[in-house]
Parts: structure tokens; sequence; C-alpha cells
């Protein structure tokens, strides 16, 4: 007798079901039409014998059942992905260069591991800069990818994620807060943190000093961490030794910067679009989705 087997196809619609919590917005991830992830739905439970769900309203309320086979079935997918992953894996080499602030080369330790557990036949090579830097450098096919602060003046690239910047001192010293500020700012030119937090001091009629500059906020972070000055950072960037001043402060609201992978004036090569799709699940994680 042949053993039983799920149908991956339908456990993927059960878990995209999971997550969004009625069948239109899974239908939406899955490009399905509504009809055909009820449709899979009926079946998997046809198939087992068992209630999986009950409506409620236009949400899905999954059974114990459901919820147990929710469980096995995100097992299930991840293996396999991963097995497909391993699989492919041996078929990619050659080199890539990707180039990317220090301050965001701290955020994928992980991305950098995996990567060399996948392609193992692929040199990776990572070059530090500043944004603004770093998007010539790919324009001009010197490097195969940068993850970059979206520029101003060279918007382009794919976004990713979007950051909302903020105003931090350190967290047992701070400066007063009174005109002239004094600021720890990145190098004119490093990136547009120093120009979006200029814009907005002057659009709310405070004036300011740059006391420290440096390339990345491991430079600027000491002085900060002092009582010093005042930095410009994003959520990623708050150290336990930092913290970000709200409203109550009287500084005024910063914007939202752009994360944006930038790719040499190329079709990107497997190991640069490998890379890629791991940097996009990474800070998809563990931050805010763009």
């Amino acid at each position: 007798m042949r053993a039983p087997t799920f149908d991956l196809t339908l456990l993927r619609t059960l878990v995209a079901i999971a997550d969004t919590g009625s069948v239109t917005a899974a239908a939406k991830r899955l490009a399905y039409t509504q009809s055909t992830v009820s449709m899979q739905l009926k079946r998997l439970e046809a198939q087992l014998g068992l209630v999986l769900h009950e409506r409620e309203g236009r949400r899905v309320r999954f059974t114990a059942e459901g919820e147990r086979l929710i469980t096995h079935a995100r097992k299930l997918l991840a293996l396999n992905e991963e097995a497909w992953r391993d699989m492919q894996a041996r078929q990619v080499s050659g080199e890539l260069t990707l180039g990317i602030p220090e301050d965001y080369a701290l955020l994928l330790p992980s991305v950098f591991s995996y990567f060399h557990q996948l392609y193992p036949s692929v040199g990776l090579e990572v070059v530090c800069g500043t944004s603004a830097d770093l998007v010539e450098r790919v324009k001009n096919a010197e490097m195969d990818v940068a993850l970059v602060t979206r520029q101003r003046r060279s918007p382009g690239g794919e976004v990713i994620r979007r950051e909302p910047l903020y105003w931090a001192v350190g967290l047992s010293h701070q400066p007063l807060l009174s005109d002239p500020l004094p600021l720890a700012l990145y190098t004119p030119g490093a990136d547009v943190f120093r120009e979006v937090a200029e814009q907005a001091l002057q659009n709310a009629g405070r004036q300011w000093r740059v006391a420290y500059t440096s390339q990345s906020m491991s430079g600027l972070a000491p002085v900060v961490m002092a009582g010093l000055a005042i930095a410009v950072v994003t959520r990623s960037m708050l150290k336990p030794t930092l913290k970000p001043l709200d409203e109550t402060s009287g500084l005024p609201a910063l914007p939202s910067i752009e994360l944006a992978l930038h790719w040499a004036p190329h079709r990107p090569s497997e190991p640069a679009r490998r890379l890629g799709e791991l940097i996009r699940e990474q800070l998809a994680n563990e931050w805010v989705p763009v």
C-alpha cells in the first residue's frame, strides 16, 4: 500500500491563509483567484477527512486540527525550500563584490555566513564605503551590487526598506538641547543623513553647529555616548548606549530614509541575484517590511 503524501501546493495555500488571515489576502499573495484558494483548502480537508477551519465573516479561524497541521506545514515547506537551495547551490560559482556602508554591514553577518554555506564556490568580497561613493562605483561596474541609503541626487536602485530617522543622545549623558545644537554628523557627501538633519533644523528655525564628523556611526557613537553631541540614527543603529529623543525634546521630526539595492549596468550574475534575495529576506525579517 502506498503511503499517503501531502501536496505542498495545498500546504502552501494553508500557510498563506494562516499568515494573512483571509482567503482574499491569501489569493493576492499567491496570485490565485479566491475560488482557487477556497477549493484547495476544501480539497485538503477532504483528503484528511478533518475540518480545518471555520469562517467568521471574511476572516478564517482554524480549528485545533488546522493549527496542528499549520505547524507541520511550515516545517515541510521550509525543508522543501532548503532542499531546493542545497541542490541548486552546487551549480553556482564565480566571484562577487558587494558594496555596503559599514553601519549596514553590521546588520548582515548571518547573511554572509549563510551565503557561504549555500554557495561555497562563490568568492564574496565585501567593500565598505559611503553610500554616495558606492552608488558611483556600481554604476561604473566596479562592483556587482551595493546596499546603500538611497541618495536624493541619484535616486535609482531597488528600494527594499524604509527606515525612520531619530535624533539620538547618550543613554547616561546628553548635551543641552538649546541653540546652537551640537551635532555629530556624517562627513559631507557621505550619506543623506546630514542633509536631512540640516534641512529639518533649518525649516524649524533652529541653530546648530557641527561638533564631530565621521563616515560611520561607529566613529560618532563615542562622542554621543559621552554627552557631547546629538546624532541622527536609524532604529537599527540605536545601540544600548544610545536613546532616541521624542517630540517632547523640541527637535523637529525627521523623515524616513530608503535602503536600496543598486546593481551594476548589466544583467545580475547568478551569485549577485542569490545574495540580493538573501539580503531582502533578512531585512524583511528583522525590520518592518517596505
